[in-house]
């Protein structure tokens, strides 16, 4: 066994591996694994081995070191197996062990090629890290060679994520004319940058972006940046949502983080301008908190935390609800992870065909008896809703 041995010591210690099948037990009266699969894997920057045990009825698997290794594939060939074939970077082996326990070792070309072995393989981003991205480095998440800000890696996930859900909602924005997209409550304008820098510098696409926000000091932050940047058709102004008329008509409204009733206004506004898609993730849910009535529902209702939370829960339902009567595909998706901040619901929607809504509209008006709710969001939409539910 001395040259399965060497074998062995060789292409552990050279991390050659790709894969190897150890099979035809010596003793097939043995109750242990059939045969048992190796790969070489890297798990948190770390070399190891992934043994896959198959069993009559279940597989198993385990991720060994380097030591670990070799200890457990001498062991196949002097007590389990007779034979196996190793496949690495430079050759394949092929290894058969006699009944008097004679190793015969066959070397041919290598007929596998590596593959990425990584258990944590790097997630592919939109914007990714090493990728000189001004905007980024302009807002501190980017260093300026490139390097995401240790402390602004979760910034730098929520933006990506934003970036993958508008990019489901090209389709349905008419790309032969100028896209004209407003963004409600932009706040510093992370993200509004980064759809500014998604849409017309990687895709191309003619846009007019307004950022709308509420405080002097943050519209001169990002209209000063904008400047800075050459985003020429990206401006921000001074306002609440009620009070934005300069358009008619718009393609997308985003709304993130709009403070209670203020996305309800903010739905409202999108839906009157019959934009194709909207945007919004609500914030702070307040508004049902002292109106839901259940008796059924006491039992959750008598907890605080738990009604705050339902209240939220039923709030963004609504809402979601009142776009499908009015004509939106809507969906209720997890914006991003729940360890990074609490407020990751978001409500996309996209405007289709005038459909029959009667059962959408008995389904809603039920659910609000239910509850002995009358939600702001009706008197936010007004007459158009109004309309719909009688």
């Amino acid at each position: 066994m001395q040259n399965v041995s060497e074998l062995v010591e060789k292409i552990i210690n050279e991390e050659s591996i790709i894969y190897a099948i150890f099979s035809s037990l010596r003793n097939k009266s043995e109750k242990t694994f059939n045969k048992v699969t190796v790969k070489k894997v890297i798990i948190k920057n770390e070399v190891k081995h992934q043994f896959e045990y198959f069993y009559d009825k279940k597989v198993e698997h385990k991720n060994l070191d380097k030591d670990e290794t070799k200890a457990e594939i001498n062991k196949y060939f002097q007590t389990y197996f007779k034979q196996a074939l190793i496949n690495t970077v430079d050759s394949d082996y092929h290894i058969l062990i006699s009944k008097k326990g004679i190793a015969k070792i066959s070397k041919k070309q290598a007929s596998r090629k590596p593959v990425d072995t990584s258990h944590n393989r790097k997630k592919k981003y939109i914007l990714n890290e090493g990728e000189r991205t001004p905007f980024l480095i302009e807002l501190g998440i980017m260093t300026e060679q490139g390097k995401i800000v240790n402390s602004k890696y979760d910034k730098f996930k929520q933006i990506n994520r934003y970036l993958e859900l508008v990019s489901d909602c090209i389709p349905y924005l008419n790309k032969d004319k100028t896209i004209r997209i407003i963004d409600f409550g932009c706040g510093k304008a992370y993200l509004t940058f980064a759809l500014y820098d998604y849409l017309v510098l990687k895709m191309g696409y003619n846009v007019e972006i307004v950022g709308l926000d509420l405080k002097e000091n943050v519209i001169k932050f990002c209209s000063d940046l904008a400047k800075k940047l050459s985003f020429d058709d990206l401006r921000f102004e001074q306002g609440d949502i009620k009070g934005f008329n300069q358009f008619t008509d718009v393609d997308m409204v985003i709304s993130l983080h709009a403070c209670n009733t203020a996305t309800d206004d903010a739905l409202a506004k999108a839906v009157s301008w019959g934009a194709k898609v909207i945007l919004a993730v609500p914030c702070c849910q307040h508004e049902l908190l002292k109106k839901i009535k259940n008796d059924v529902m006491i039992p959750m209702m008598k907890y605080g935390i738990i009604k705050e939370k339902l209240s939220t829960l039923l709030t963004d339902a609504l809402r979601a609800n009142v776009l499908e009567i009015m004509d939106y595909r809507t969906q209720v998706l997890e914006f991003i992870d729940m360890e990074h901040t609490p407020k990751n619901v978001m409500i996309r929607a996209f405007l289709e065909e005038p459909q029959n809504i009667d059962k959408l509209v008995k389904q809603y008006k039920e659910f609000k008896n239910q509850w002995q709710i009358s939600p702001y969001i009706e008197e936010a939409f007004g007459n158009k809703l109004t309309d719909k539910l009688d």
